[in-house]
């Protein structure tokens, strides 16, 4: 696994949802703040963003909007006043005459409309990686020629699977989820907006670093090992992790594996010796004292919490 894949997928949980919708005439309808990450993308007409304390955000075709924080926001035909964003309606209440689900093979936008993909994503911010955590409140993506290719063709696979039922739909569209959103991360980083993990990755020396503790978490890493790997003196290693990652290797290291072990913990039935040695702890005892002392709480008791969570979720 490399540094992005593995901090995407210490928060993802769940299932990702969305849905394929149209709005026209005069609208303004309201997502409240959410315990995950939303998504908007726009596939015709325009429409306006205004998150929760945040700056209005146009937003036109082929334009894709990621809010990885749940910030509440109101999505509306025109940039609104203070008033009409009073009487924004929840957008599953609006009427049947202003948002429609697309029908599978249906026409396109009318004229006037906008067609949307609006998604959201469930994650567990009590183990978000840095990277994730520095993701402003709204990542707004333009649409211009030549750019971000692979979420393009990301957002036009979405837009098809959804527009119409196909075999193997219900694998597909999860799937393709998950990839907009690493898509989405990885246009954002690229635009260059990115903040203290974009010059991380783009350092050769902690970049070499970071590749080789994310591939084997497990492996017996010293500081000596870790700076030949990275092609480097000890001390020069010492010094460059220490000022772009914000702690030395060898605490990261630390930090990592006792994430990575309560994503296994979440996300496998394997036991906890397994996960100990998966993450380099020789006994359960040394990882079930290192995670206790770190996030708290036992391994035990973390994978108690998580299991009933959904099920908390659910009742009414």
């Amino acid at each position: 696994m490399d540094v992005v894949s593995d901090a995407v997928a210490a928060v993802r949980i769940g299932q990702p949802s969305s849905n394929r919708v149209r709005a026209s005439g005069r609208w303004c309808a309201r997502f409240a703040p959410y315990d995950g990450a939303g998504f908007h993308v726009v596939l015709e007409g325009t429409c306006w963003l205004l998150p929760d304390g945040g700056d209005p955000v146009s937003l036109a075709a082929g334009d894709a909007v990621l809010l990885p924080h749940g910030t509440g926001h109101v999505i509306a035909d025109s940039p609104a006043d203070a008033a009409a964003l009073a009487r924004a309606v929840p957008f599953e209440l609006l009427p049947d005459g202003v948002r429609s689900e697309r029908a599978a093979g249906g026409s396109t936008a009318a004229s006037g409309s906008v067609e949307m993909l609006c998604g959201k994503y469930r994650l567990d911010r009590s183990r978000a990686h840095p990277l994730m955590l520095e993701l402003p409140k709204v990542v707004h993506l333009p649409n211009r020629v030549g750019s971000h290719l692979e979420l393009r063709s990301a957002i036009a696979l979405l837009g098809g699977e959804l527009s119409e039922q196909r075999p193997g739909s219900c694998m597909a569209v999860p799937s393709l989820l998950d990839l907009l959103l690493l898509y989405m991360i990885r246009s954002w980083m690229a635009e260059g907006a990115g903040g203290a993990w974009s010059a991380v990755l783009g350092d050769p020396v902690a970049a070499a670093a970071l590749r080789a503790l994310h591939s084997d978490p497990a492996a017996p890493w010293t500081n000596d090992r870790l700076a030949a790997e990275a092609g480097v003196s000890r001390p020069t290693l010492a010094r460059r992790f220490t000022a772009l990652v914000g702690r030395p290797p060898m605490a990261y290291l630390t930090w990592w594996r006792l994430t990575y072990a309560a994503t296994l913990l979440r996300d496998t039935p394997d036991s906890l010796a397994t996960i100990a040695r998966r993450v380099g702890y020789g006994t359960p005892y040394a990882l079930s004292h290192a995670f206790s002392r770190e996030f708290g709480t036992t391994p035990g008791r973390y994978r108690a919490g998580v299991a009933a969570a959904p099920e908390a979720a659910r009742r009414p």
